[in-house]
């Protein structure tokens, strides 16, 4: 309980700054509140003793909830209603951003398991999407730190610097936005970008981003698919058969593998079923997006809470080398595409 309250008053502030400030994103707001709680000498005793349990507790949960109500924003339609071609562009740009991101970790001598969170949170949907691959890959909590605080880092950095970008590119609102949609790594990052060039660079910005986001079920399913593989292999490889006995390898029961998706990615989905349906009225979506904001805020100042800067520094300076270098590469897929879908 101690912690759950530390991130309500922690929320209420990022909420408070936001209506403000817009351009700052209540999400980005939490992380930093988050990264100030564990490292001013003030809050830190706090953060990292008595709160700690409620804020791991938010970190996971908080984020598993947000991810589910995460789908209520994504409507079939919106995404079908780009063109195939475009469809085509923007999934070519998450498996590019995918593969090379992974490709700059690895390079980087990070360990396999980072490597993989930072490439699923920088080419889908930032921190919601390191926590549904962490679940499926059940990676340790604490182990979503790191990378989550690199994604908010370079998220942020797109936020100031991308709209000083438009003249000097000659860049329409348009392209602008799909360039916005289609390179920065969480919603309410797209939105605070795009929307320095008007509504119609927001328009179209999020409905990329959402294309980008519903493809976080079939990317999970597909790590949850070769985690089991793994899984089967290494329990196999560890039955132990007598010698000249016809004893069989052990039996890989379903509780002892991990999900190929889990529940919580279900929900995801089914909210994208349900909010194509078009059955669920404007009252009830704008509600669902207060309380995924809520949970996500409440999950993103939990995992900034565990962040310390001199751990970071020491041990995190590679990893977040290998981040810049990632966004760069992401910056320009997502700017080739943009072109290509706006002609």
């Amino acid at each position: 309980m101690p912690g759950l309250l530390t991130a309500v008053v922690a929320l209420a502030i990022a909420f408070s700054v936001h209506a403000a400030v817009p351009a700052l994103p209540a999400m980005t707001l939490a992380v930093v509140l988050g990264l100030l709680a564990a490292n001013l000498p003030f809050t830190a005793v706090w953060t990292a003793g008595r709160a700690r349990p409620g804020l791991d507790f938010a970190g996971k949960h908080l984020m598993r909830g947000g991810i589910v109500l995460l789908g209520l924003k994504v409507g079939i339609a919106d995404v079908l209603g780009l063109g195939w071609t475009s469809l085509l562009l923007i999934a070519g740009v998450v498996l590019a951003s995918f593969a090379g991101t992974y490709g700059i970790s690895r390079l980087f001598r990070l360990p396999r398991e980072a490597s993989l969170l930072i490439a699923t949170g920088f080419s889908i949907c930032g921190a919601s999407a390191i926590g549904a691959m962490a679940a499926v890959r059940r990676i340790r909590h604490p182990d979503t730190v790191l990378p989550v605080a690199l994604v908010t880092l370079c998220g942020t950095l797109a936020i100031g610097v991308l709209p000083l970008l438009v003249h000097p590119l000659r860049l329409s609102p348009e392209i602008f936005g799909a360039w916005t949609g289609a390179s920065v790594h969480d919603v309410g990052q797209v939105v605070a970008t795009a929307q320095t060039a008007g509504p119609a660079a927001l328009a179209i910005a999020v409905v990329v981003k959402l294309t980008r986001v519903i493809l976080l079920a079939p990317m999970v399913a597909a790590a949850g698919v070769h985690q089991r593989i793994v899984s089967v292999r290494r329990t196999h490889r560890a039955g132990k058969v007598q010698p000249g006995a016809n004893a069989e390898l052990p039996l890989v029961t379903p509780e002892r593998l991990p999900p190929v998706v889990p529940l919580f990615v279900v929900g995801f989905v089914v909210l994208v079923a349900l909010r194509s349906t078009g059955w669920v009225s404007a009252g009830w979506l704008e509600a669902a997006a207060a309380l995924q904001d809520i949970l996500l805020g409440g999950a993103l100042f939990g995992l900034g809470s565990a962040v310390r800067i001199h751990t970071l520094l020491h041990t995190g300076l590679r990893a977040v080398m290998a981040a810049l270098a990632a966004w760069l590469l992401i910056a320009v897929l997502g700017l080739a595409a943009a072109f290509l879908m706006i002609q």
